[in-house]
């Protein structure tokens, strides 16, 4: 996992990011380590690489943005919106 930070004073990029940690600790760390002992943090990796693919590309969301999409499908169309953008503007 990569180590990042919010902009500060930002209230929505704050929630959006606790709203998702809220998620990943409930739907995914919290039950990890009841149900297998790891013995080192290449299987502990694998483990917490399943869960982001599966909430990335298969659970759609509700959020502002996505809409009932996919996280991987709103970036997909936001990037083809803003290529569309960018040659109108041409």
């Amino acid at each position: 996992m990569d180590h990042t930070k919010t902009k500060a004073r930002s209230l929505q990029t704050n929630g959006i990011c606790e709203r998702f940690l809220k998620l990943y600790y409930k739907s995914s760390i919290r039950w990890l380590f009841v149900r297998k002992i790891y013995r080192d943090l290449d299987e502990l990796q694998a483990d917490l690489d399943k869960w982001l693919a599966e909430y990335n590309n298969q659970r759609t969301h509700q959020g502002k943005m996505c809409c009932g999409r996919t996280p991987t499908a709103t970036l997909h169309d936001g990037k083809q919106l803003w290529r569309e953008k960018d040659l109108n503007q041409i």
